[in-house]
């Protein structure tokens, strides 16, 4: 399953393969052409490109604010 839904700073996604710490959540903190991320075990950063965010990605373990009110704003 790819995420194919828009990227905000703040999302937590939960990754295909655990970080060596054992932790599978990480939150995003750059969106661009790289996707910037913190591991949520032990806050270890580390840039993936989209593509390979997209592929590595399983699901939304929660959304950024920004997400839920944009949401919200297009069903209006």
């Amino acid at each position: 399953m790819n995420i194919t839904e828009k990227l905000y700073p703040g999302d937590v996604v939960l990754m295909r393969k655990p970080h060596p710490c054992g932790s599978l959540e990480w939150e995003v903190t750059r969106v661009g052409a790289d996707v910037g991320m913190v591991c949520l075990g032990c806050k270890r950063r580390v840039l993936l490109t989209r593509r390979d965010f997209t592929r590595q990605a399983r699901r939304f373990v929660r959304r950024a604010p920004e997400a839920s009110a944009t949401e919200n704003s297009n069903n209006i």
